[in-house]
């Protein structure tokens, strides 16, 4: 799988195949990910450097998962969303300003 079109008809195929479009609605799908990612997070809940990676992959996978399928869903471009949203985030973090920087972008231009 080169593309991630070909990753979104593979997850398509997957849930079709199950009959569980029914239950991917758009608020199911975004409480999904929001469930998930809590899951993700506590794979580091007790320290930054001691986790088991095959969990943090099998979280990671499945936020990813609920997150291409919301897309999908909303007839969303992935690609076309992450591109409009980095170019946005260039204008309010300008590398000059944010180059090592962690501040949010309404304090970098104190």
């Amino acid at each position: 799988m080169d593309s991630l079109k070909e990753l979104k008809l593979k997850i398509d195929e997957f849930t079709e195949e199950r009959n569980w479009n029914q239950f991917h609605t758009p608020s199911n799908l975004a409480k999904s990910i929001s469930i998930e990612a809590g899951e993700l997070l506590e794979c580091f809940q007790w320290s930054d450097t001691d986790y088991d990676l095959n969990q943090v992959e099998e979280e990671l996978a499945d936020v990813f998962n609920y997150c291409i399928q919301l897309a999908s869903v909303l007839n969303l471009d992935v690609k076309e969303i992450i591109l409009k949203k980095m170019e946005k985030n260039a204008k309010k973090y300008p590398k000059d300003k944010a180059y090592g920087n962690s501040a949010k972008y309404d304090k970098l231009w104190e």
